[in-house]
């Protein structure tokens, strides 16, 4: 019995000293076993710098000496070999002696052929493939034994047949993008219901989405035309369905046939109407009867496509707050050409093309009918007098107790919103780093002299998205929306407005000041990532996953890999400055608000930003133009220029 125990004490002595001596001598071999994974590699000359007798990483800090490795705690623990153009073979048998690998990116390279047998690399917990050439099925049991798989980046290659069943096992999973493959049939059941992050659009999927992924945006499911079920739109069960709505569609052409044989008769005989009348004008001569009869053919004859609640109130009056201004009245309103331009959480917006003079916008605004007229008429009269570069005068306004029209001026370029999220033309490009800079500096300072102007109002802007920021033709920032917390129903404000996204509302039913900076700094973020903010998508409180969430996450890993817009790969020598406006993004979206930063502080280290990184002296970078695209990680000591 004692010799048992002897020996017992000896093997567990071994294998601590085993354990203890592991680490130096991992750091010697690791160096010896990525030199042997190099030479798998073709166009690898970027890793030239690559050298046995320089040390991976030194001592117990997170930075490496090698370009494309990432230490952790002085022990290498990922690979980023991004945007490099490699080919080659991905030498998975040679990674699997990095005993401490857990991060590995791949990502915008040239690697083609079958997805590599990952399954060997079993403690990963990063995996990033998106854009290269990979093609083929993916075997079920791929995934099998990597059960501390976080994040999988599969987007934008040849993938094609079923998800593996093997990933949506993953019991960790949070991050999945699919998306812009040929991946097919039915969407499996995945285990994991923590996410963070799900899109598989772009792929040849059908069936009916799982009810645990139906509460995920419809983004995440776009351009699967065979796809259905919440939260796209509802499943056909049976032929009978495409038999009824063939019908109905018959009917509906049927319909819309027989009203443009309407319109087009009552045109043709508003037109008749109208010519007689002006040779019947011809008749008369200068009196007030002949204005009048000319006057009210042309109201008949335009039909202006305002809505019909303001044909009604025709006696109403227009209120001006601005003296810059050409004079219009709401007759002229009503005779412009209306262009319907959208439907927001206040009601619909309209571009009003008037006979003479300039193209104006039309806002209506019915959850305003708690605020007295008078009350209305000095804020309306407050928000006039405005004046600056970056914000959208108020031009005019009507009023009635249960709708109110505000008028401003016309901005040709649209929306952020529509130049980050819309569709655009193929070969158009999107916004490059300079516009975005341009575009931010804008917003800074249009906020900043809202609370200069509105100190006493705990929202002075309240509403600040990317929707609410128009751009004129040389993409100067105009905000819009701005300061209507004090005229707009509590309750519907509270269920839409940005501001009351924010965490110290969503948890404490709080606002301040600095919310108009939360608001800031997920306009930054979604600015650099090219992401929407899918929470205020939500009306009210709910679950706060914003994408402020998302980034943080991002930097916890060390890994940026998938967090800026690719619109902006095109722009060289900016990568250090586009990082530090993501750090100013993150300082304002602290969800602690003593911690979180005054306006004042943002917009100072806004304004210091540079369209090139080499633009001055004080700041220099080696780094290379994929370096910012090659998920260069972030620790503390990258955010010591904002102390």
């Amino acid at each position: 019995m004692a010799d048992n125990k002897a020996r017992w004490l000896l093997m567990l002595l071994t294998t601590l000293i085993h354990l203890l001596a592991a680490p130096s001598g991992a750091a010697g071999d690791d160096a010896g076993v990525m030199i042997k994974f190099k030479s798998s590699l073709s166009k690898n000359d970027v890793l030239n710098g690559w050298n046995e007798s320089i040390d991976i990483c030194s001592g117990t800090g997170n930075k490496s000496n090698w370009a494309g490795l990432i230490c952790t705690n002085g022990v290498l623990s990922g690979l980023r070999l991004e945007n490099m153009s490699l080919t080659g073979i991905i030498d998975v048998d040679t990674l699997a002696e990095l005993q401490t690998l857990r991060r590995l990116s791949f990502m915008n390279n040239s690697f083609d052929g079958p997805m590599p047998n990952m399954a060997k690399l079993s403690a990963l917990k990063t995996l990033y493939l998106s854009y290269n050439r990979f093609s083929g099925e993916i075997k079920d049991d791929a995934f099998d034994s990597m059960k501390s798989l976080k994040k999988v980046y599969l987007a934008h290659n040849e993938f094609m047949g079923k998800i593996p069943k093997s990933l949506a096992a993953l019991p960790k999973l949070m991050e999945l993008n699919l998306e812009g493959n040929r991946f097919e049939g039915k969407i499996p059941n995945f285990r994991s219901n923590g996410w963070k992050i799900l899109n598989l659009a772009d792929n040849q999927l059908e069936g009916r989405i799982p009810k645990s992924l139906r509460k995920m945006n419809s983004s995440s499911f776009v351009g699967n035309k065979d796809l259905c079920g919440l939260p796209l739109d509802p499943c056909k069960a049976s032929r009978k369905h495409y038999i009824v709505i063939i019908i109905i569609l018959a009917i509906a052409v049927v319909a819309l046939a027989a009203m443009g044989v309407f319109l087009y008769i009552r045109g043709r005989r508003l037109q008749k109407t109208k010519s007689k009348m002006v040779q019947e004008i011809k008749g008369y001569k200068n009196s007030g009867e002949a204005a009048e009869a000319y006057d009210v053919g042309r109201k008949e004859a335009q039909s202006p496509d305002l809505p019909g609640e303001y044909k009604r109130g025709e006696q109403g009056k227009l209120y001006f707050v601005r003296n810059d201004r050409g004079m219009f009245d709401l007759q002229d309103l009503l005779r412009a050409s209306a262009e319907v331009l959208g439907s927001g959480s206040f009601g619909s917006s309209y571009k009003a093309d008037l006979l003479s003079g300039p193209a104006m916008v039309v806002k209506r605004f019915r959850q305003m009918n708690k605020v007295g007229k008078e009350e209305f008429h000095d804020h309306m009269r407050r928000l006039g007098s405005l004046s600056h570069p970056n914000v959208l005068p108020l031009v005019a306004f009507y009023y009635t107790k249960e709708e109110k029209l505000l008028i401003s001026d016309y901005v040709q370029n649209g929306s952020l919103a529509s130049h980050l999220h819309a569709r655009r033309a193929p070969g158009r490009p999107g916004l490059d780093w300079p516009a975005r800079l341009k575009i931010i500096k804008g917003v800074a300072r249009g906020l900043a002299y809202l609370h200069r102007e509105f100190p006493n109002l705990t929202l002075p802007h309240g509403h600040l998205k990317s929707s609410n920021v128009l751009l004129d033709h040389t993409f100067m920032p105009l905000l819009s929306d701005f300061a209507l917390v004090p005229v707009i129903n509590k309750e519907h404000a509270q269920q839409y407005m940005a501001a009351y996204k924010s965490p110290e509302f969503t948890q404490r039913d709080h606002t301040a000041q600095k919310t108009d900076v939360w608001c800031l700094g997920i306009l930054i973020l979604e600015l650099l990532t090219g992401k929407f903010p899918a929470n205020y998508l939500k009306h009210g409180k709910g679950a706060n996953a914003d994408l402020a969430s998302w980034v943080n996450s991002v930097v916890r890993e060390e890994w940026t890999g998938e967090v800026f817009d690719y619109d902006m790969k095109g722009t060289k020598n900016s990568e250090e400055e586009m990082l530090k406006l993501l750090k100013i993004g993150m300082c304002c979206c602290e969800g602690d608000l003593d911690r979180r930063w005054e306006l004042r502080e943002a917009l100072e280290k806004i304004e210091d930003l540079k369209e090139r990184d080499n633009e001055d002296d004080n700041y220099s970078s080696n780094a290379s133009e994929g370096d910012m695209y090659s998920s260069r990680g972030m620790t503390e000591e990258d955010f010591s220029f904002l102390s």
